[in-house]
């Protein structure tokens, strides 16, 4: 019972009892935990270094070992194989790789894988090194921004890597000939890029060839420069005779293709990559002007068409201005009769660009009205006309010639037919057998067994004469050859010696006379000769005569009398 000590009732507090707090678990435990979260941070470190696990699939993992074959990229290890294995169908290999962190991002979905072993091409050969280092496997990065962890290998190497400088164009042909991928291609005989692809169009009507051109080559494509395939060798029998065009060995095992640009274009510009050209057969399809419209004109000849063929070229003045399209026979229901019909064309751009330099005529679209205005001004004005020309005597190959003929009769062209009639000459074969023709008409007209007898009587005393001169005029000629031989012998053997003397003689005459005359000289003529003086003295002497002669005859002309009477004395003037 509690005393009442005059105090408040005011309960106190009691003191509790508070439980020592305790950690849930031991610190013992600490050390394992730490252990585990550093091996965790380890591990995540690790995972977060190493780069990403890729699979490639190949359809043969020829010398591809896990743990031993690498990976490389411009001959540096990017990864390692770490597994090989058959696909579930067992067509594939499966090769699972581990590449480095630092090449994750060239892992898109483009990228290319290839196994890099020893290779012997028509084109060279390649992957010598693995001989001795083992096959390994060359990655080239793709251009795809989404990353790839799965990929099928190439079975071949691809033919131009992306880090070679360059650009590639589209070549368009009929067929693809011998080309294939890593056929060389020529600029100037010299090999500036390959082919890395050929596929057929999406219409069937055409090969696409791929190439790939190295800078700085490639800036030599421009929109006027012609392909052609280089492929084998070409040898073409036509009427310009054989033509032989090759570019190289290698073009002939494995084909190839060469480009040039004319230098005669104008206005051509550069071109974007993969720009899509034209592949001709040849270098001459090639560089052969590009023609815009073409007319059609059919010619009748009346001669054989042997040697003519479809594609034989039209000519004017020695230039193509067209070709051959068509050889037929043909039904004419006015004559009743079947002749020969030739469809040619006519690239009217050729013929008539150069007619006038200027207005209308220069216009490579010249209206067709124009055209036919200036066609017929030729035919019926100048005498323009088509003729057959043999153009190699060695394969007999004919071809159409348009030639002025002046003296041709009247001609037009016949419009309305379709194609329109072109007027025709006879080729030169029918006037040659016209000619030949005419001369043995004449030499049938001559009288050959008249003149064959006249000869033969001819010839007959012909005979007579020989066998006269035979038998009478060639002894006596015999005699007096003999005659003339003994004369010719005397004179030689008597008469010859005696001369020899006589001009011996004369030779000492003429060197006494010439020795004289120099005495006479020096005797005569010298400056200090004595007869000298008295030849001056002598020569005076008769000059004063002389003079006293003239004085005389003077004087008896004045007075003739003087000679009876004698001389008067002259009178004082």
């Amino acid at each position: 019972m509690a005393e009442d000590s005059g105090l408040p009732n005011v309960p106190v507090p009691e003191a509790e009892i508070a439980p020592k707090r305790r950690l849930p678990i031991s610190v013992v435990w600490f050390i394992p935990l730490l252990a585990a979260l550093a091996g965790v941070g380890v591990a995540v470190q690790q995972y977060l270094a190493e780069g990403p696990a890729i699979q490639i699939s190949f359809r043969s993992g020829e010398g591809v070992e896990a743990g031993k074959t690498t990976i490389k990229y411009k001959d540096i290890e990017i990864g390692q194989v770490t597994g090989v294995r058959l696909s579930e169908d067992y067509t594939r290999i499966l090769v699972t790789a581990k590449m480095e962190k630092s090449v994750e991002k060239l892992l898109g979905s483009d990228a290319k894988f290839w196994i890099v072993k020893p290779r012997v091409t028509l084109s060279g050969i390649s992957g010598i090194g693995t001989l001795l280092s083992g096959n390994f496997i060359r990655f080239e990065p793709g251009t795809s921004r989404v990353p790839g962890r799965e990929f099928t290998g190439l079975e071949t190497p691809p033919a131009v890597t992306q880090d070679l400088p360059g650009r590639e164009y589209r070549l368009r042909a009929d067929t693809l000939g011998s080309l294939g991928v890593g056929s060389p291609v020529y600029y100037r005989r010299l090999s500036v890029g390959q082919v890395i692809s050929s596929a057929l169009a999406p219409d069937g009507r055409s090969v696409e060839i791929r190439i790939f051109l190295n800078a700085p080559y490639d800036k030599f494509v421009s929109s006027g420069t012609r392909f052609w395939e280089a492929s084998g060798v070409d040898v073409t029998a036509g009427v310009d005779g054989f033509t032989v065009q090759t570019e190289s060995f290698l073009s002939l095992v494995i084909g190839g293709i060469a480009f040039e640009t004319p230098p005669s274009l104008e206005g051509y510009h550069p071109v974007p990559d993969n720009a899509v050209f034209l592949l001709a057969a040849d270098r001459t399809a090639a560089l052969s002007p590009q023609e815009g419209e073409a007319d059609p004109y059919a010619l009748h000849f009346d001669e054989q068409l042997r040697g003519l063929s479809v594609g034989a070229p039209v000519n004017f003045m020695g230039l193509q201005v067209g070709e051959v399209t068509g050889i037929r026979l043909e039904f004419d229901p006015a004559t009743e009769s079947v002749g020969t019909r030739v469809d040619i064309v006519a690239f009217p751009y050729r013929f008539l660009r150069d007619m006038k330099k200027a207005g209308p005529y220069a216009k490579k679209e010249l209206p067709p009205g124009k055209r036919r205005e200036l066609m017929q001004r030729q035919v019926v004005g100048k005498g323009l006309r088509a003729q057959l020309r043999s153009g190699s005597l060695l394969s007999g190959q004919l071809y159409v010639a348009l030639d002025y003929f002046p003296d041709a009769p009247q001609a037009m062209i016949d419009w309305s037919g379709k194609p329109p009639r072109f007027p025709t000459v006879p080729g030169e074969t029918t006037v040659l057998r016209a000619t030949l023709s005419s001369i043995l008409a004449k030499i049938d007209n001559v009288p050959i067994t008249e003149i064959g007898k006249e000869t033969k009587e001819a010839i007959a005393s012909l005979d007579r004469t020989l066998r006269l001169l035979e038998g009478e005029t060639l002894p006596e000629a015999k005699k007096s050859f003999a005659t003339l031989d003994r004369t010719l012998s005397r004179v030689d053997s008597e008469i010859v010696p005696e001369a020899r003397k006589a001009l011996e003689e004369l030779r000492r005459a003429s060197a006494a006379a010439e020795r004289a005359l120099k005495d006479a000289d020096e005797m005569l003529l010298a400056p200090d000769a004595a007869g000298r003086q008295e030849l001056l003295d002598a020569l005076r002497e008769t000059a004063r005569a002389a003079q006293a002669v003239r004085l005389l005859a003077d004087s008896l002309e004045r007075n003739p009398s003087a000679v009876i009477r004698g001389r008067k004395p002259e009178k004082p003037r």
